[in-house]
């Protein structure tokens, strides 16, 4: 089984950028979200987060300073409940590599 970047361990939320801390702030409050993907279910199609049925992982995105688009990073949760996550992942590369946000 190839390593995964989810592998690679955690990361504290003060030590994510602060557009991270923000986002991750929306998601427990339930929004609003600034863009309108935010929310939508993460397919897991790269298999880098732990094995869940369709609809468990929400995609959320991380406002990166002078990009022109959303960028290339986003925070990923999982669980039932949008605003109690079980779990949530950083992401600075658009899903090449997740590290998991201590709770």
């Amino acid at each position: 089984m190839p390593e995964t970047a989810f592998a690679a361990g955690t990361v504290a939320l003060a030590q994510l950028p602060s557009e991270a801390q923000n986002t991750h702030r929306l998601i427990l409050a339930g929004g609003p979200f600034p863009h309108r993907k935010d929310g939508t279910v993460f397919g897991n199609r790269e298999r880098a987060l732990p094995a869940q049925p369709r609809g468990y992982y929400h995609e959320y995105t991380v406002d990166t300073p002078g990009a022109r688009d959303r960028g290339a990073r986003r925070i990923v949760c999982g669980g039932r409940q949008p605003t109690h996550p079980k779990a949530c992942f950083y992401t600075g590369d658009h899903y090449t590599s997740f590290r998991q946000i201590a709770p």
